[in-house]
């Protein structure tokens, strides 16, 4: 029987230490196996069948990971793109609820309406700001800035007392935080961080009445019957979520497909007991060393401020972090083991 540690072995072979899985995750080997196979058979000119059908095995494996039935999940190449078909939907002035300093993908299609109130409050305040007249709170489940992890049930109740419908981006948590996709209205997450995908593929959870969102980006793969449709208006929408569907970048999905079948053979709880030790060691290791890092308490993601200016010296170690916001940001994920805390550790301390 397989255990977490050798299938990760058997996935994974960095070059170096890397902790900046908040900005891009690595390619497991299955995935880059899998490129490779559909570049080939892009390239032999053969029927592009398997990579349509990579499509709906990620639409499946990222709604079981999301909680929800595969009909409530539509596919589409970012979570700008998700989070404008929401932003569309909204009335004329209505109020969407954000928190302050967002990942910009999640904030800026409602500022973009350009009629729409938009109201950003500190993280630690959202729930409390829910008021009547508010139409939508849309927030990241875990904050790319520092890590910070919403208080998603406060929310939810807010919410459903004040008759808000609710957003989250799972964009930072997916794949080592579990998602509860069914809790909230609309639920989004690109797939090329923590959930080890490639670039160019991200999922939407709506309602089962699709919450009043209108397929404004629908081409042929929207329709019921998508090579039937290919010529004129789309004559029938999808029944399902598929409706809200962007043509797929088929190279991208076809590695997705296998990226969310790792995750699922893991087990989203033993990534995060694995990602957040390995954090934990962090923050203290850096107490330990006089520096106090954001809080963020159970996060896999560890920002710290003044360090900033220790990145070339990290980069030249072949140490991959971040620095956001004038913060260093170290990430921890699958692949990374004690030892590679202790070696970033090794260099802040001089």
């Amino acid at each position: 029987m397989e255990t977490f540690e050798s299938l990760v072995r058997a996935e994974f072979a960095p070059k170096n230490t890397y902790l900046n899985t908040a900005s891009t995750g690595l390619l497991p080997a299955r995935v880059v196996t899998a490129l490779h196979e559909a570049v080939a058979l892009r390239a032999e000119g053969r029927p592009l069948d398997p990579l349509f059908a990579d499509v709906e095995s990620a639409r499946a494996s990222f709604a079981r990971l999301a909680g929800v039935p595969a009909g409530r999940v539509a596919a589409g190449p970012s979570v700008a793109a998700h989070m404008g078909l929401v932003a569309a939907a909204l009335a004329p002035g209505a109020e969407v609820l954000t928190a302050e300093d967002d990942f910009a993908s999640v904030v800026t299609p409602f500022h973009a309406r350009g009629d729409l109130k938009v109201r950003a409050v500190p993280l630690e305040r959202l729930a409390e700001s829910v008021r009547p007249g508010t139409a939508l709170v849309a927030v990241s489940a875990a904050q790319s800035l520092d890590g910070r992890i919403a208080d998603l049930p406060a929310l939810r109740e807010a919410a459903r007392t004040h008759g808000a419908r609710t957003c989250v981006d799972y964009s930072q948590a997916a794949g080592w935080l579990p998602m509860e996709a069914d809790a909230y209205d609309f639920t989004v997450a690109t797939t090329f961080k923590w959930l080890l995908g490639p670039h160019g593929a991200a999922f939407l959870v709506v309602p089962e009445n699709f919450g009043g969102l209108t397929p404004v980006l629908a081409g042929w793969v929207a329709a019921e019957r998508p090579w039937d449709s290919c010529y004129g208006p789309v004559a029938e929408l999808a029944h399902s979520a598929r409706r809200f569907d962007v043509s797929p970048a088929l190279f991208t999905y076809a590695g997705v497909r296998h990226a969310l079948a790792l995750i699922e053979e893991l087990g989203v709880d033993a990534v995060r007991a694995h990602d957040v030790a390995l954090a934990d060691r962090f923050r203290a290791g850096l107490a330990a060393l006089g520096h106090e890092a954001l809080p963020a308490p159970g996060s896999a993601i560890v920002s710290v401020p003044g360090l900033d200016h220790r990145k070339p010296e990290l980069d030249r170690a072949g140490i991959q972090v971040s620095v956001r916001a004038g913060n260093l940001r170290a990430s921890f994920h699958l692949y990374n083991t004690p030892t590679d805390v202790d070696r970033l550790l090794d260099v802040l301390s001089g």
